[in-house]
């Protein structure tokens, strides 16, 4: 959606979708937000909570049937198993997507590394597609005047434009992009400093592997430390990521920096930064 200032001010019941890398605000705005009555719909809790509980479920199984006392427990229906994913703690996904390469370091082989990552695609689409019903369910079942939806950093690499589509229909799109050199260096140095799984874009993986097997003088992805090649590989997933981020912000939302974002405080400070974004659009055209 675009707005005037003014269009803005009068929109009463407000959906905001908010697109940038992991770790550029969009959760800290969307849990401030959640205290002044918004409602709060993060992408990668509907997935785990939803479309990949039951793949997540069969991992953790599949791990607990391996030692002989929990096998047991388990084929007696003796006890239970629960995925206890937390808005805020989105472990069960990160350990489900999980990281390429060697199984004795941690890491997951390449062939089962590639369907989980597409069903992690197929579970962010299925997550974005639902954003409408819950703008729907937050207003008339719970009660919540505004709507916040958190996405995962990867849903500039789902090639699925039906998904962006959908949210500029029913969503004022805000991209949080990284300006200064400091800020990125810092994004990239806590990557690196603590590895996290990520989504890959299939292209852009089957690229990047070759290359981190060539620097590392390695023939096949089995003998891939897991943690090297996400530290290794994320400044490139950063800087492939931007212009597609760009892409959906231009012509479809507004665009607002990190920098701006670690200075809202409250509600009116959010209003503020997106009556400024779209002030900046409309003389930029």
């Amino acid at each position: 959606m675009k707005f005037t200032i003014d269009e803005f001010r009068a929109w009463q019941n407000k959906s905001i979708t908010l697109l940038g890398m992991s770790g550029v605000g969009k959760t800290y705005l969307s849990m401030l937000l959640r205290d002044h009555n918004w409602f709060h719909y993060s992408g990668d809790y509907r997935i785990g909570t939803r479309y990949l509980d039951e793949p997540i479920m069969d991992l953790i199984k599949q791990q607990a049937m391996q030692i002989t006392f929990l096998r047991d427990l388990l084929r007696r229906d003796w006890i239970r198993i629960r995925n206890n994913i937390k808005v805020h703690d989105l472990g069960p996904v990160l350990s489900f997507v999980g990281k390429l390469g060697d199984p004795e370091r941690g890491g997951v082989p390449l062939d089962e590394f590639s369907r989980r990552q597409a069903l992690y695609r197929q579970a962010e689409i299925a997550a974005m597609q639902d954003v409408p019903e819950f703008i729907r369910k937050a207003h008339e079942i719970y009660g919540y005047d505004n709507f916040v939806n958190d996405v995962g950093g990867s849903l500039c690499e789902l090639d699925e434009p039906s998904v962006i589509g959908l949210l500029v229909q029913h969503s004022l799109i805000l991209y949080i992009r990284v300006t200064e050199k400091a800020e990125e260096e810092a994004l990239i140095s806590r990557a690196r400093s603590s590895p996290k799984p990520l989504y890959y874009r299939p292209e852009f993986l089957a690229e990047q592997l070759q290359q981190y097997l060539e620097l590392r003088g390695l023939e096949y992805a089995a003998e891939v430390d897991p943690d090297d090649f996400c530290s290794w590989v994320f400044p490139r997933l950063f800087h492939s990521r931007v212009p597609r981020y760009e892409a959906i912000a231009r012509p479809h939302g507004y665009t607002v920096t990190s920098h701006e974002v670690a200075a809202v405080r409250d509600e009116q400070d959010f209003l503020d930064l997106l009556e400024n974004a779209i002030a900046r659009n409309t003389d930029e055209r």
